[in-house]
This record gives structure tokens, sequence and C-alpha cells, in this order.
């Protein structure tokens, strides 16, 4: 049996509720716009509702300790195509079988949902640092990223007990979504377009504020003369800056 489902986290844990509703415990998980209808397969569309998946989530959170269940939702954020049959086959597996599933490290389903909850915990803690803030002359600081793994969920509490009193954004350009934050609420933002106080304004025509480009000069200074070129190792700071950030970041632009 085949699952298809949106590729949403409470679409995979309404495929959870629909496995044990069907009886169903040999299905695997699809996501629906890139799955090949088989001649002789049989499918079940897998309705995303809200009830549903909040009651496996508050199930889960019971049977595995806090630590355990984030890793399941930060795998499920790297957006690999793969991890999302080994997710549902791991959340089946804990609520059917008895004691700890989650370190059965011998399990490769288990093994690389580990390594991929850790990848994408790595990027989260890249875009924290590397994530630079430009000042628009409508007051919004706004910042553009494209992370490896969708990993905006995970950073957004971080910025918003940061920076509480400015108003915020930070979009991703790869995913053409964004987290919006106005001094009390954080919401989301999608396609080209940002609800802010002044009204409707396009992503792509933010105007800088007049001082930022001075700002963005004093950076570059400081960053030049911090910079001691005798004991500049490339491969080194590649490793930890990796170039595919580069872009994005104002150190760089000189």
């Amino acid at each position: 049996m085949d699952y298809l489902f949106d590729a949403s986290f409470k679409g995979l844990l309404t495929a959870v509720f629909d496995c044990f509703e069907r009886k169903d415990f040999n299905a695997r998980l699809y996501v629906s716009a890139s799955h090949q209808n088989s001649v002789f397969g049989i499918i079940h569309h897998v309705n995303t509702n809200d009830d549903c998946a909040r009651r496996v989530w508050n199930g889960l959170m019971k049977r595995l300790p806090a630590i355990e269940a984030r890793k399941i939702y930060v795998a499920y954020l790297s957006e690999i195509p793969e991890v999302y049959n080994k997710l549902f086959g791991l959340m089946v597996d804990v609520f059917r079988k008895s004691g700890e599933v989650m370190g059965n490290y011998g399990d490769g389903d288990i093994l690389f949902i580990t390594q991929t909850a850790k990848k994408v915990e790595r990027e989260k803690h890249r875009m924290k640092a590397f994530i630079r803030f430009q000042k628009s002359k409508d007051q919004l600081y706004f910042a553009t990223m494209e992370p490896d793994f969708n990993v905006l969920p995970l950073i957004t509490r971080f910025f918003k007990d940061r920076y509480a009193d400015q108003q915020w954004l930070i979009y991703d350009n790869k995913r053409r979504y964004g987290a919006y934050y106005d001094k009390q609420n954080l919401s989301e933002i999608e396609l080209n377009v940002l609800d802010i106080s002044s009204g409707v304004v396009p992503a792509d025509a933010v105007t800088l504020d007049e001082q930022e480009a001075l700002y963005a000069a004093l950076w570059q200074d400081y960053f030049k003369s911090t910079n001691i070129a005798s004991r500049k190792n490339t491969r080194l700071h590649v490793r930890h800056v990796p170039k595919r950030y580069w872009k994005y970041l104002t150190e760089k632009q000189i």
C-alpha cells in the first residue's frame, strides 16, 4: 500500500494516524507531487487533518523524551525525499513497540534519521551566525538566505528573543517564504509581498535606509583591519564558512 501525502509535517503525522486507523502497517509513504503511480499498486491519499496530527504528536511526546521527538521534526525539515518514509516507519514503530526505539542505531533507518537531524541542526547554527540584516527606509530589518535545509522554523525564536524591539523579516529565497516579526507577533509570509505597516510591498523592492551603505562600509573596514594576512588559512575558513553563503555576508562584498 502506498500512502501519498502533501509533504507537510501535519500530513506526515496524519499518515501515521491513518496507518493505525486502517491497520496498514506495511504501508510506504511518498510525496503526492513526486510519486509515480504503479499499474498494480494500491494508493491511499492522506488528507491532512489538524486534529489527527495533534493526537499523533501528543502520543509521541508521551512515549519519547522531548529531545527525541524534536529529532523527528528536525529530520523532517531536511526535505530529503527518503526521510519521509523512514520517519513514517519510525513513528509507527514507536506506537507499536515497547522499549527504546530511537536508541537502536543498529537499525539503518534510525541511524539515517539521527545523522540527518544532526546535519539540519548544524545548518541551523550556521544560519544563526551568518544572517546579516539590512535596514530599509520603512525601519524594517530584513535578511535573505538560501539554506540547504528548511531551518527557518528553527531559528525564528532565537531572533525574536534577540531583536524583540525591532521589526524584522527573514526570507528564504530558495523556498519562497519568510518569517516576519512586527514587534509583537511572529507570522509566516509567502510569495513576493510583505504585509507591513506601510502597506503591501514587493519583496524585491525594499529600499535601503540611507545609512545602510555606511554601516556596511564600516563593517567591511573592520573585517579588513582584523584580518592578518600571514595567518590566512583559506581551507580552514571555507570549512567553517562555506562559499555558498558568501553572497549574503556583508564582509564578503569587498
